[in-house]
């Protein structure tokens, strides 16, 4: 893979964060996932931080399950930022194409996070936008490595380090079970491939739902290249999906707030 070039100037982009789920294995399932604290703010908030220091210039939020919490505490929050209700759960692929009326008039790329990851860092964020521009690929995956990969979507790079297939763990060969680098599901797109992309999916899978990460099957029958950028921590990376996971976060939190106050 051509290695990133480091530049200067980077091209517009917005941030679509995906906010529409239900957090069934949470303490609490009758309220939003992104809307549970993390020391005194929901996740959400932390995640739309994120794409307006980055310099999004739109930021868009998909909400669907408890939408008119969502909505007007981000109303409150981040009244820049514009609300899209997915009606209907019908998968990432769906919830994303939601916010293509919304770009309308939009040059530049498009950034898609989740309300659920709240612990990325500008840090690692901003070399995901260089690597980005600076190999020139249609998409950029963020990924990371970890020890126990089971469960995951794994990152298959082709001879040259470009990503040539991502394969979920229950189709993955025993060869590709043996790969420890994973899928984030944080991705930088170019809009016009990406919704051109996401046109062309269909919800052949046992649950009939549109699969963001299928408009990569369409990426590469175009021969259109595909980057990953891997991230230097895995713990930045990791949904929070049931509230042990939410307990892991707010430590993690807590140490990063203590490490810089002692930096002060």
């Amino acid at each position: 893979m051509e290695k990133a070039r480091t530049t200067s100037s980077q091209r517009d982009f917005a941030a679509v964060i995906m906010a529409a789920g239900q957090g069934t294995r949470m303490k609490d399932p009758t309220q939003a996932k992104v809307m549970y604290e993390l020391n005194g703010r929901p996740m959400v908030h932390y995640v739309a931080d994120l794409a307006y220091a980055l310099g999004a210039r739109r930021v868009i939020v998909i909400v669907g399950y408890q939408r008119g919490v969502v909505s007007a505490y981000l109303q409150s929050s981040h009244p820049d930022a514009r609300c899209v209700v997915q009606d209907q759960q019908l998968g990432t692929g769906h919830a994303v194409l939601q916010a293509e009326g919304s770009l309308e008039g939009f040059a530049g790329d498009v950034l898609v996070l989740s309300g659920d990851v709240p612990l990325l860092t500008r840090h690692t964020m901003n070399l995901l936008l260089g690597h980005h521009y600076g190999t020139s690929a249609v998409a950029t995956i963020l990924t990371a490595q970890i020890e126990d990969a089971t469960g995951y979507g794994r990152i298959i790079r082709n001879p040259d380090g470009w990503v040539q297939k991502i394969v979920e763990h229950r189709d993955a060969s025993e060869e590709e079970r043996k790969v420890q680098e994973i899928n984030s599901g944080i991705y930088l797109f170019d809009k016009g491939k990406l919704f051109d992309g996401l046109r062309h999916i269909r919800p052949n899978n046992v649950q009939h739902e549109y699969y963001l990460t299928d408009v990569f099957e369409y990426f590469w029958r175009k021969r259109w290249k595909v980057s990953a950028l891997l991230a230097e921590g895995a713990d930045e990376i990791h949904g929070i999906n049931t509230a042990a996971q939410l307990d892991k976060a707010r430590a993690i939190l807590e140490a990063r707030t203590h490490a810089a106050l002692r930096k002060a």
